[in-house]
């Protein structure tokens, strides 16, 4: 059984919220991408949303821990 499209999208930007929070990271305007939830673009998208130029580059500096492991 296959998880509805429109669920799968909303338990994925809460994973990826929680994931950042864990690393102290908010994006204000993560969420669900309106036009893709609705079908416009066929497939349903998270939006990350803006951040500041510090919020970034914290993003970035855990993205490059991760990969170094």
């Amino acid at each position: 059984m296959h998880n509805d499209p429109h669920d799968e999208v909303h338990t994925s930007a809460e994973e990826l919220r929680t994931a950042l929070k864990d690393h102290g990271i908010t994006l204000p305007s993560l969420g669900v991408d309106l036009p893709g939830f609705a079908g416009v673009y066929g497939v349903s998208l998270v939006a990350l949303g803006n951040c500041n130029a510090a919020t970034a580059r914290r993003l970035a500096a855990v993205l490059r821990k991760a990969a170094a492991r």
